[in-house]
This record gives structure tokens, C-alpha cells and sequence, in this order.
């Protein structure tokens, strides 16, 4: 973590703010600690910012650490866009241990000795794991099933039927294999994967492959789309701000999406809800006004490019 000097380096522009009365509209990227759940996070930063208006971009497990994109204001908005973009995770799977949870938070309930297993059979059958995949979600897990939370009914004694879910894993790259205790193997992996990948998955379902039960050690979110830990920030950083918003809207918009400048009639036309002449730009892209401030965020559909989000005079 880093000191006073830390935040400073990383985050300079900010650190020398005046507290402001108006909070700022924008995205904090955090470096998520363990042991806090994402809503955790959320509300250490509502404290932070000084709003309500806060949320999350995409739950990391208690166990996970790494980014976690926070919008404030505003950009509380933006953030069903970035639930959607792909992420990229650093992990360690633990071969010889099966546990409720898939991961290291459960208890173990399985397992079998992984001494025997040899790297080339870990390498195929990571392997088979990627590229577009149907994968069962782990059944600790948000995902409702007959409207109620998988997790929930695992804590009441049930065991949920959870459907699988297309998902799109790109690379599972293997670092290292440690065989440092009888029994168990380790493996660090990086993965980089579409959104509602679940990693605690993938060492499941290699254990069950290899026959001897797997799960999830260690997780670290290292990037969610564009954002890396290179721009995130510790909440002890994030505390010695004046504003903790990294990202204000501007800059926040011009990082997710397209951009298009509109004039003054464009400008009055989308503030009022009307849809402007297409310019051919492929998915959602952010307008921003004549005179420079957020506008909306459109798509072009039909023939013309109409508001997803109105930004202007939001509040």
C-alpha cells in the first residue's frame, strides 16, 4: 500500500484540490482489498465523495483483490457499460481440494491426492477451458434460481441447478506449477475472459477433469476493460483526497467510448430528448456539447443516432 507519497506520485492532480462543496461526477478506479465485499467498497466511498450516489462496476468476491471501477454521481450511469467489457484476472488454482465455495473461503469438502499429475495433462486441460465455452457458474453464487440467491440456498442446505452460460475465455496462461505440498498442486494462472466468466469455475472444473478436485486460491482483478492497476487506487490512497474521483465525467466518457462533437443546434436538439443524423460511428458513443460539457451518450439506430443516456442537467 501506499504512504502519503504514494497517492501523491499516482494521483498528484488530485491530491491538491481544495475540498469542494459539489461532488464530482466520475469514476474511481480502486484497488479492491480481501476481506471486503464490493459493497463494501461502495460505501467507503460514499463516505469518501460525500453522496449516496455511488456504485459499482462489476462484483469482485471478498477473496479477490484488483480493480474495481466506482461511479459517482452521474457516472453511476456509465457503469452498465462497463459491466459488460472484458477482464483480465491473475490467480492461483489449488489441484487435491474440492470446497463449497470453489474457493479458498469454503470449507473443503473433497479431494484427492494431485502428486501424479503431470503439467502436460494441467496444460490440456486448461485448454479445453477456452474459447467460447458453456461453463456452470459455481453454486455460491448471486445468480437466482426460482428467485432466490444460489448462494443463499447452498447456507440453507439446498443445492441449487445453476444453467450454463456461454462465456468467452480468451487465454489461460500458466506462470508457474508448484508442488511445494504433499498432494496439492498450485497453479498461477492468467486469464483474460468476457464478463460473467466465473474463475472459481475454471479450477473447478479442472479438478473435476483430472480427478482430483480443484479450487480457487488467490484472484486478482488486473484489468476491467481499459482500466488497469496502473490507474487504481488503495482506499487509504483514495482517503488522503480531497476528491477521491479519479476520473471525472469528462475524461471518464472520453476513456469508455467514441466521441463526437455536436454544435449548437445538435446540442439543443439532444438536450431536449431529440435524435440527431447518423455519422457512422459503430456502438455507443458519448456526444459532448458546444460548449464542451458531457452531453449523452447515443447509439445510431433506425437511421438516427438517439440518446441511451442524457446527460445534461441530470443530477
Amino acid at each position: 500500500m501506499g504512504g502519503p507519497g504514494g497517492a501523491s506520485r499516482r494521483l498528484g492532480w488530485q491530491a491538491d484540490r481544495v475540498a469542494a462543496e459539489a461532488v464530482t461526477d466520475g469514476l474511481i478506479i480502486v484497488d479492491k482489498p480481501g476481506g471486503m465485499t464490493s459493497h463494501d467498497v461502495v460505501a467507503r466511498c460514499r463516505r469518501l465523495a460525500r453522496t449516496r450516489r455511488v456504485g459499482h462496476g462489476g462484483t469482485l468476491d471478498p477473496m479477490a483483490t484488483g480493480v474495481l471501477v466506482i461511479g459517482v454521481g452521474r457516472a453511476t450511469r456509465l457503469l452498465t457499460y462497463v459491466v459488460g467489457v472484458g477482464k483480465v484476472y491473475r490467480g492461483t488454482i489449488r489441484l487435491g481440494q474440492s470446497t463449497l465455495t470453489d474457493d479458498a473461503e469454503g470449507e473443503v469438502t473433497g479431494g484427492a491426492d494431485a502428486g501424479h499429475v503431470a503439467d502436460a495433462e494441467i496444460a490440456a486441460g486448461l485448454a479445453a477451458q477456452t474459447g467460447e465455452v458453456d461453463q456452470v457458474p459455481s453454486a455460491v453464487s448471486a445468480i437466482k434460481v426460482n428467485g432466490v440467491r444460489a448462494y443463499k440456498q447452498v447456507r440453507d442446505g439446498k443445492t441449487p441447478e445453476l444453467a450454463a452460460r456461454r462465456v468467452t475465455i480468451s487465454r489461460i496462461e500458466v506462470s508457474a506449477i508448484r508442488r511445494s505440498e504433499p498432494g496439492l498442486v498450485d497453479i498461477d494462472v492468467e486469464v483474460a475472459c468476457s464478463s460473467g466468466t466465473y474463475i472459481r469455475a475454471i479450477a473447478r472444473d479442472l479438478g473435476a477433469r483430472l480427478g482430483v478436485g480443484g479450487h480457487l486460491a488467490a484472484l486478482r482483478r488486473t484489468h476491467v476493460g481499459d482500466f488497469d492497476l496502473e490507474q487504481a487506487a488503495t482506499l487509504e490512497e483514495l482517503a488522503e483526497l480531497a476528491d477521491p474521483v479519479t476520473l471525472p465525467l469528462p475524461a471518464a466518457l472520453r476513456r469508455v467510448f467514441q466521441v463526437r462533437d455536436a454544435d449548437v443546434e445538435e446540442t439543443r436538439i439532444l438536450s431536449h430528448g431529440g435524435p440527431l443524423e447518423p455519422v457512422g460511428i459503430a456502438g455507443p458513443y458519448a456526444v459532448f456539447g458546444a460548449d464542451g460539457a458531457p452531453l449523452a451518450v447515443v447509439s445510431e439506430r433506425g437511421g438516427k443516432a438517439r440518446a441511451e443516456i442524457v446527460l445534461v442537467g441530470a443530477s
